[in-house]
């Protein structure tokens, strides 16, 4: 332990990835007549892509999942050394809904999860803290941080919808890195692997930094709009031209996509001759539409993963897929989505409800009114809240009865998780490109198992293994500008990633078992608008499960002294 605390003072980022580990069961063959009924029931897909949360920090201590019980935990970073404090610590649980944002940069989650050995959390922060000058109380603040939990006590919401629906506890993150690619991967299930392995001249510095393919990083995007005016052209990630999922999902409109689309013109004759019918989506972001440029923008153009790809951003027929977060509630309460439809919901740095957090102090109401669930910024409790208004305004619509719900986080934020992800092929700088650590995902749905917890092996390119199972669509990796390219490429055919259909009941699916009411998806308005909320552990009768150990160590405080 010495000796790599020692090389990570020196050399902060120089850790590698070794042997892939075990990450649990591989997905099973998929059920034909399981997939032949959800084409049947479901004809809405809503995805709630939140922002930067392990597994083990919002459900470490959730009964029944891989959580910190668990004998993989003791045996993979569940006891780690805190230099700076020179103690040792164990997970210990807070309640704190406003905390500092740890370093989740790709080199610092490869040099956190130590080859699998999921080890260096602490030491990691600190001594990278330290590195860019911050003080030693503060850098030991927020090392000792990824090492938190919350349960049903802070985010309550999450935890019910776990409990009354399904978890997945082995889906991680698609490639190790920040927000963006996370982003990315959602809608194209990789991150430009095809156009590195295309063109190498695009390949990304080694180091990690600036733009380049495979994108693992947060460099601003090629296209507008910028919330706080257009960034340098060296700051901005090259255009992506390859194939996404609103390609497939616009059928036999894929040929619209006529402007910055020479990298994908075979993927669009192949979409075309299919015949398919488009299927309607929408991109529904905080702040989308504020003034470009204009003070207290809450729109975060780095989470929107359209603004990166030329063919999404250009040609009209995509953009004007994208909308305000609050244009979602009036479609869902009349009725405008139409008869099938994709929708995604992202939050930003200002809800727009008017929420604002307990914490009285004067920075934390100021800095911390964000919705999306991003430490530095959101609220844990406003971030469930918009969650939690979101699926109260499905759940009360015409739509829920044919409906399903994804709630996702797109980065782990360099918070601790025990599980060691799988491993597929290498980036540019020696290291797996992924998976990344574990994140949270919740199904929510009629159709949903209940109580349930899954364990499939899945990350965001199950998402388009998903879309593709449900509405027919042609796997991304087998488009032809792609498949040439593959393994480099989308991952939604890998035999080792889930569908997701293992969270869903078959009985339910075939009518032999009563759907799931949406009385059980409903959190009443007055206790979602009022913060802190009302909810708890013992009001939702969930017991979270003992871990060993779990004293708050000595010079921990959720935020740094600057706050």
């Amino acid at each position: 332990m010495l000796r790599k605390l020692i090389a990570l003072a020196v050399l902060f980022a120089c850790a590698s990835i070794q042997a892939p580990a075990d990450a649990g069961a591989a997905a099973q063959p998929n059920d034909a007549a399981t997939v032949a009924l959800l084409r049947q029931r479901i004809k809405h897909v809503f995805v709630i892509y939140q922002e930067n949360r392990s597994f083990d920090s919002y459900f470490g201590t959730f009964p029944g999942a891989d959580n910190l019980a668990s004998p993989l935990a003791q045996s993979h970073g569940f006891k780690q050394y805190d230099p700076l404090g020179n103690q040792w610590v164990t997970p210990f649980r807070i309640t704190a809904s406003d905390t500092a944002d740890a370093d989740h940069g790709r080199p610092a989650l490869i040099t956190k999860a130590d080859g699998g050995r999921m080890d260096l959390y602490v030491a990691t922060e600190e001594f990278g803290l330290l590195a860019r000058g911050y003080s030693r109380e503060d850098a030991q603040r927020v090392g000792l941080l990824t090492m938190s939990h919350e349960d049903c006590d802070t985010v309550p919401y999450l935890w019910m919808y776990a409990h009354n629906f399904a978890l997945y506890d082995h889906f991680f993150q698609g490639m190790f890195g920040p927000s963006t690619p996370g982003n990315i991967d959602l809608i194209a299930a990789q991150t430009g692997q095809t156009q590195w392995a295309r063109d190498a001249t695009e390949e990304v510095a080694p180091n990690s930094q600036g733009p380049g393919e495979p994108v693992v990083n947060d460099s601003k995007p090629p296209f507008g709009p910028y919330p706080n005016g257009a960034p340098s052209p060296r700051k901005r990630q090259y255009d992506q031209t390859y194939a996404t999922l609103f390609l497939t999902l616009a059928g036999a409109d894929a040929k619209d996509a006529t402007s910055d689309s020479g990298d994908i013109k075979q993927d669009i004759v192949a979409i075309g001759k299919l015949g398919h019918p488009a299927i309607p989506w929408g991109w529904y972001q905080e702040g989308f539409g504020a003034k470009e440029g204009a003070a207290g923008d809450p729109y975060i153009s780095h989470h929107n993963a359209l603004q990166y790809f030329g063919y999404l951003r250009k040609n009209p027929y995509f953009w004007r897929g994208v909308h305000d977060l609050t244009a979602l509630y009036p479609a869902l309460a009349h009725g405008t989505l139409g008869n099938r439809s994709v929708v995604f919901v992202k939050g930003g740095d200002e809800n727009p409800f008017g929420l604002k957090p307990a914490d009285k102090s004067p920075y934390v109401q100021e800095h911390f009114r964000g919705d999306d669930d991003h430490p530095g910024y959101s609220d844990s409790q406003i971030s469930e809240a918009m969650v939690a208004k979101t699926v109260n305004a499905i759940a009360r619509s015409k739509y829920w009865h044919d409906s399903v719900i994804f709630i996702f986080w797109d980065d782990s934020e360099g918070f601790y998780d025990h599980v060691p992800p799988p491993q597929f092929e290498r980036c540019p700088d020696g290291h797996p490109c992924g998976d990344g650590p574990r994140v949270p995902a919740i199904v929510i749905s009629p159709f949903a198992k209940d109580r349930s917890v899954v364990s499939e092996v899945s990350d965001h390119a199950s998402f388009a293994k998903f879309l593709g199972r449900l509405f027919n669509l042609p796997a991304l990796a087998s488009l032809p500008d792609e498949a040439p390219y593959m393994p480099l490429g989308p991952r939604d055919t890998n035999p080792l990633l889930s569908d997701l259909v293992g969270g869903f009941d078959p009985e339910r699916l075939s009518g032999t078992k009563a759907p799931i009411p949406a009385s059980a998806a409903i959190i009443p308005d007055a206790i979602v608008d009022a913060i802190p909320s009302k909810m708890s552990c013992a009001s939702l009768g969930i017991t979270p499960v003992s871990i060993p150990g779990g004293a708050i160590p000595a010079g921990f405080a959720p935020l740094t002294l600057e706050h």
